[in-house]
């Protein structure tokens, strides 16, 4: 209890030390405009807050960019098997996967506008930055993968999918979470850009441009602060949940 104390006292006083040094930044620099003051930003965040489009807004956002991550985890996963099964088709699929990870996202989005509809693209952004981490790094755990826990299965009968399923994927569990943290911050930062660019009608990334557009900064800073929250309260509650999970189990 003593030591939970302690560590929840060290994020108060890093937590006050930023934030003090925000404060001093914003009243050095003395324009609003530029670097509001948190405690501005507070009273813009708080009269969002009071907005039922705001909160719109913030169920849009997520919903988009949960199916796009939702998608990516489902196709990442199954590239890695079928990569891990079929040389060939590691072969045949790796040229994309290296064009995916290397274009610019904001050139994609730029280019995705011509043939996908507004609402959807951040669905897509997301599923398409997120994809090749999935894949990358659960195949790269299937090939750390035991070679004495596979060959005592081989003699014992086992096939390349029996192994995969039974063998394989049970030891990637930490590989798996590793994957998936990582990608959520990747959906999120690609998603919001997406909306920033495309603008959907009800969105966090518009409501972001807009603030930009109209010089409204604690607003914008607000907004900006909100997407950074969501985003780790979703990481904390999946870690949360996988180690429950992975406590049960054991």
């Amino acid at each position: 209890m003593k030591d939970k104390l302690i560590k929840i006292s060290k994020y108060i006083l890093l937590a006050v030390f930023w934030l003090s040094v925000w404060h001093i930044i914003s009243s050095v620099v003395a324009r609003e405009i530029l670097v509001p003051s948190p405690s501005r930003t507070a009273e813009a965040l708080l009269s969002l807050a009071e907005t039922s489009k705001f909160w719109k807004a913030v169920g849009a956002s997520l919903l988009r960019i949960c199916a796009g991550f939702l998608m990516a985890i489902a196709a990442g996963s199954a590239g890695a098997v079928l990569s891990y099964r079929f040389k060939f088709f590691q072969f045949v699929t790796s040229p994309v996967l290296t064009l995916v990870r290397t274009i610019p996202v904001a050139s994609f989005i730029i280019l995705a506008l011509v043939w996908i509809q507004t609402n959807f693209l951040p669905v897509f952004i997301s599923f398409f930055t997120v994809t090749p981490i999935i894949w990358d790094t659960l195949l790269s755990g299937m090939k750390n993968t035991d070679p004495y826990a596979l060959e005592a299965s081989s003699v014992d009968g086992a096939g390349k999918w029996s192994q995969i399923f039974f063998i394989i994927i049970p030891g990637l569990y930490r590989s798996f979470l590793s994957a998936f943290v990582t990608g959520l911050g990747f959906a999120w930062k690609s998603g919001i850009a997406a909306e920033i660019i495309c603008r959907p009608k009800t969105s966090l990334g518009t409501m972001i441009q807009d603030a930009k557009t109209y010089l409204e900064s604690p607003e914008l800073f607000a907004l900006t602060g909100t997407v950074i929250l969501l985003s780790l309260v979703i990481e904390r509650l999946i870690k949360y949940v996988c180690m429950r999970l992975a406590a049960k189990d054991a």
